[in-house]
């Protein structure tokens, strides 16, 4: 089964042809960070309009690069939600408005848990069930996974998610938008424990995080280091290195406590923040220890991409899930509320 895959939930226009046979066949991509850069933030209105300009056009593109032509298509799978209404209604209008036109089935896919499965693209893909650390700018969540769509939420962000705390505490310092990379990048020149960051709710039972407390710690050191001796490259430099070895410290604790409680051996970590390298260190010197493995995608898979939602989209419609002819999104949509199939 070849699958078009469609994701325009934020700020991202991502499209990739997935066969159940032979894997992914092509895929592109096209970022709108230079388009939000000045804003220091994602304006919903700017991202819905450059998905209407990009997403027809990459489609034709992509399928003439990869020398497929529409009736080789055998399905077509967009991202419903959640994510911004007014991109999520780019995508899946013209998912839908496409199956329609080929004659053929559609799938709206949760965009988290296209992120789940992302590292399946890879080859040493993971087997069900696991545990999934979900880690975005919009989400911090550990699932238990048994099976496509068999979903149990194990904890989450009580208020910021860890991406998006990576992005406030970049602005603080002065970086620019995306925060993540920029404190990952500027984490590698710090020097480890000159400043001593909390790992917030380690020291409670329990799967959900809490990163607000953070951030509030974070922008007192700063303003502590302003008021003292000034704010210089290496002291920017020792705060990202410790606000970043908090948040993953954080996050490996959690994921140790999630395979304990479910007595899985298998964790998968995935979304934007799972690229992060220092992350990947901490989880495979933990499962290492725990005699158990962590799998990924690569980074360009990380992030939000077509490759992901033409993935579960073929999966869901191999299983013959398929959706009204009604073009419906869900800007909010629980990851456990996804229909459980055989």
């Amino acid at each position: 089964m070849l699958v078009l895959g469609i994701e325009t939930s934020c700020d991202e226009t991502g499209i990739a042809l997935y066969d159940t046979e032979r894997g992914l066949v092509a895929d592109a991509l096209h970022s709108q960070i230079d388009l939000h850069v000045e804003y220091g933030g994602v304006v919903p209105e700017l991202a819905s309009r450059d998905h209407i300009r990009k997403t027809l056009p990459m489609i034709r593109q992509l399928m003439a690069d990869a020398n497929i032509d529409k009736n080789a298509i055998d399905g077509i799978a967009y991202t419903a939600g959640p994510g911004l209404i007014g991109a999520l209604l780019v995508g899946a209008s013209l998912g839908r408005s496409l199956a329609m036109a080929w004659n053929v089935p559609a799938v709206g896919v949760h965009h988290m848990e296209g992120h789940l499965l992302a590292p399946m693209l890879e080859d040493n893909p993971p087997e069900f069930p696991f545990v999934a650390l979900l880690v975005s700018g919009g989400h911090t969540q550990l699932v238990e996974v048994k099976q496509l769509g068999d979903y149990t939420l194990l904890g989450e962000s009580l208020d910021d998610a860890a991406g998006e705390a990576f992005d406030k505490a970049a602005k603080m310092l002065g970086l620019p938008y995306p925060g993540g990379p920029q404190i990952a990048r500027l984490a590698k020149s710090g020097v480890v424990g000159r400043f001593d960051f909390p790992r917030p709710m380690v020291n409670r039972p329990g799967l959900d995080f809490s990163f607000s407390g953070l951030k509030t710690f974070t922008k007192n050191t700063i303003a502590k280091c302003v008021s003292e001796d000034g704010l210089d490259e290496q002291t920017k430099a020792d705060i990202a290195c410790a606000f970043e070895e908090a948040v993953v410290s954080t996050l490996a604790i959690k994921c140790k406590r999630a395979l304990k409680q479910t007595g899985l051996k298998r964790l998968i970590i995935a979304g934007g923040v799972s690229a992060n390298q220092r992350l990947r260190e901490a989880l495979e010197e933990m499962t290492a220890a725990q005699r158990s493995q962590v799998f990924y995608a690569r980074p360009e898979y990380c992030t939000d991409n077509g490759a992901m939602i033409a993935l579960a989209g073929a999966l869901r419609l191999e299983r013959g899930h398929v959706e009204a002819l009604e073009v419906k999104v869900k800007p909010r949509w629980p990851l456990e509320d996804l229909e459980k199939l055989a």
